[in-house]
C-alpha cells in the first residue's frame, strides 16, 4: 500500500498540490490524468522518492519494492542490455555483483565462505538462478532480439532502448509500480503485450499515459489532478471522461430533479458496466463500479478545445484525389513503392507504415513540400486542402510574433482581430494569452495554434500527420470528436493514437517497400485479420 498524508508541493508562489491525501492499494492500476503542467510527473517523482515535498509525506508498506520505469536514457549506457534489465531488482543485482566478486577472489577466506553461504541463500530465495532466463524473455516480449541482449546500452537506438528501461522496471515482479508514459515508441503488438501483463499484475500501478486505449484497457482507477488537489475516481479514463462529462449536463440543467440524475446516473454505470466485458481489466472493473457511490461523479473542471472542421468554405465535389505509381526513395532506402489508390468522398483513413518516415514522405508529396518522388497524384478541382505536418517548426520561426498577427498571416481575407481572437479563443487563447510570443509556446500551444490555422482555412480535406504528439488528454478528445464529426470530402491521417485511429478511420491503407495493402475496414479489424498479416509478411519479405 502507498498512503500519501497531507502532501503539498510550492514552487514559489505557485502552489502545484494542496493538502493531498490519498491511499492506493494492491491489485489496482491507477491511470493518473490532468492538464499539461498540472504535475503528473512530478507526482510520479515524489512518490519515487526523486524529489521532496513542501509538506507531507508519502509512506509504502514495509518490506515492499518499487520500480520505476526511468525518464534518463542514457543513465545505464555503459551497462550490457541483460545487465540494465537486471539492475531493476536492486537487491538481487546487488547480491549477484557481491558474490561475483567473492568467488573471484585469489585468497578466498573462511569468512568469505560464510558470507558466499549467506549470499547463496538469499539469491535461492529471490529466484535469483532464473534471473537471466527471465530478462531476456522479457526482452524478447517488448520487440529487443536476442543478438542485443549482451551489447552495451549504448550501442543500440532510441526505440529499442526504452524498451530497455521498460523491461527495467518490470522485471522481477516488484509489488509497485510507477509507469510514466510507458508506450511511447512501442508498435501495436508490444503495447498489446504490455496490456496484457500490466492487466493480470497482482501489485499497485500506477500510469501516466496520454494514450486512451491503453489507459482504459488497464486501469480500475483514474486519479485526477485539478486545480491542486487530487481525486481518485472508480473506472477508466472513458468512464471517468463520459461521467463528468453527464454530470456537467445535469448540473446546467437546473430543472432537473434530483431523483432524475440519479436515474440517469444508475442507468449510465450499469451499461459501462455491462460493456467492462470488452476490456482486459473487466472483472475487477465490474466489482469496482458495483460499488460507486452516485455522490463520486462529480462535474469536471478541464476545458477542451473546440476543434470543429465542419465550416467549409466549399463543398467538395467527387473527385476527391487520385494517386498513381507513387513511389519514394531516401538514399539507399525504399521507403514506399508503388501506390495506386482513389480517394472517395467521405473517405476517412488511416495511414499507417512500419517506417515513420515513409508517412511523413507520403504527405510532403500530396501537399507540394516534396517534389522529388517517382508517380503522380492529382487532386480534385474543388478540393481545399489544410494540413498538420509533423514538423510545425517552420511555421513559427518569428519568434517575437503574437499569436494575433500570427493567426492573420493565415487569414486570406478577414483580418479584423475580433475575428483572429474568436478562432484563438477556441483553443483555449483568452485575454491577454493572445499576446504571446511564439517564443514561449509549448509544443502543446503551439499545436492548438496549428489548428487555429487550420480551421481559418476552412478546407473540405484534412490531412494529418501524428496531430496528437505534445497534446494533454484534453486536446486528444477534442481533436478526436472534431475528426469523426467531420462532414467533408475525406481524411489522410496518421496517428499512434490508437482509440483516434479506430474511432475515425473507415478505411486502412499501409505503405511498404514493396506496394500498398488498402482495406476498406475499422482499425481494429485490421490490426487483427490474418489475412492482413498474410499479406504484410508477403510484402515486407520482398524487401
Amino acid at each position: 500500500m502507498i498512503t500519501v498524508s497531507n502532501l503539498s508541493l510550492r514552487y514559489g508562489k505557485r502552489t502545484l498540490f494542496e493538502e493531498v491525501n490519498l491511499k492506493f492499494t494492491g491489485g489496482n492500476c491507477y491511470g493518473i490524468i490532468g492538464a499539461n503542467g498540472a504535475g503528473k510527473s512530478t507526482f510520479m517523482k515524489i512518490l519515487s522518492s526523486e524529489i521532496d515535498p513542501s509538506t507531507g509525506s508519502v509512506s509504502i508498506t514495509p518490506g515492499e519494492r518499487m520500480a520505476v520505469l526511468t525518464q534518463n536514457h542514457y543513465a545505464f549506457d555503459e551497462f550490457p542490455v541483460i545487465e540494465a534489465v537486471l539492475i531493476g531488482h536492486r537487491r538481487l543485482y546487488d547480491v549477484m555483483k557481491e558474490k561475483d566478486a567473492l568467488y573471484a577472489k585469489e585468497n578466498f577466506t573462511e569468512a568469505d565462505g560464510e558470507r558466499a553461504g549467506e549470499l547463496e541463500n538469499i539469491f535461492a530465495e529471490m529466484d535469483g538462478w532464473n534471473a537471466e532466463s527471465s530478462a531476456a524473455t522479457l526482452l524478447s516480449n517488448l520487440g529487443i532480439k536476442e543478438d542485443l541482449h549482451f551489447k552495451q546500452l549504448k550501442e543500440i537506438d532510441g526505440n529499442q532502448k526504452v524498451r530497455v528501461l521498460l523491461a527495467q522496471a518490470l522485471f522481477g515482479n516488484p509489488d509497485i509500480l510507477l509507469l510514466d508514459e510507458p508506450t511511447n515508441d512501442l508498435d501495436i503488438q508490444t503495447i498489446s503485450w504490455l496490456e496484457d501483463f500490466l492487466a493480470s499484475y497482482e501489485g499497485i500501478i500506477l500510469v501516466v499515459s496520454h494514450d486512451r486505449h491503453f489507459l482504459d484497457t488497464v486501469c480500475t482507477h483514474v486519479v485526477d489532478i485539478d486545480f491542486g488537489k487530487m481525486t481518485i475516481y472508480t473506472g477508466n479514463y472513458t468512464f471517468w471522461y463520459e461521467s463528468s462529462q453527464l454530470a456537467a449536463r445535469q448540473r446546467s440543467d437546473q430543472n432537473k430533479k434530483l431523483e432524475d440524475k440519479v436515474k440517469e446516473l444508475q442507468e449510465f454505470i450499469r451499461r459501462f458496466s455491462a460493456n467492462a466485458s470488452k476490456s482486459k481489466q473487466a472483472t475487477s472493473r465490474k466489482k469496482a463500479l458495483d460499488k460507486i457511490n452516485l455522490e463520486e461523479i462529480k462535474p469536471s473542471n478541464r476545458k477542451y478545445p473546440a476543434i470543429l472542421f465542419n465550416q467549409q468554405a466549399r463543398e467538395a465535389g467527387d473527385q476527391i484525389l487520385q494517386i498513381e505509381n507513387l513511389s519514394k526513395e531516401l538514399g539507399d532506402e525504399v521507403l514506399f513503392s508503388r501506390v495506386n489508390l482513389m480517394v472517395n468522398k467521405g473517405d476517412k483513413i488511416a495511414v499507417l507504415s512500419e517506417n515513420s518516415l515513409a508517412t511523413t514522405a507520403f504527405y510532403n508529396i500530396l501537399t507540394g513540400r516534396d517534389t522529388d518522388f517517382k508517380g503522380g497524384f492529382k487532386w480534385g478541382v474543388t478540393i481545399n486542402m489544410a494540413d498538420i505536418p509533423n514538423d510545425n517548426s517552420n511555421y513559427f520561426t518569428d519568434k517575437d510574433t503574437n499569436l494575433i498577427d500570427w493567426l492573420r498571416n493565415f487569414s486570406a481575407t478577414e483580418k479584423d482581430e475580433q475575428f483572429i481572437r474568436s478562432f484563438l479563443g477556441r483553443m483555449l487563447f483568452s485575454g491577454e494569452e493572445v499576446l504571446k510570443k511564439s517564443s514561449v509556446l509549448s509544443g502543446g500551444e503551439k499545436m492548438r495554434c496549428m489548428f487555429s490555422r487550420m480551421m481559418l482555412q476552412q478546407p473540405n480535406f484534412l490531412l494529418f500527420d501524428e496531430p496528437t504528439n505534445h497534446l494533454d488528454l484534453e486536446s486528444i478528445t477534442a481533436l478526436n470528436n472534431g475528426m469523426k464529426d467531420f462532414r467533408g470530402g475525406g481524411i489522410l491521417f496518421t496517428s499512434r493514437d490508437h482509440e483516434l485511429t479506430e474511432t475515425v478511420a473507415n478505411r486502412v491503407i499501409e505503405l511498404t517497400p514493396n506496394g500498398i495493402i488498402d482495406k476498406l475496414m475499422s482499425y481494429d479489424e485490421y490490426i487483427n485479420s490474418g489475412t492482413v498479416r498474410k499479406q504484410r509478411e508477403e510484402l515486407y519479405a520482398m524487401a
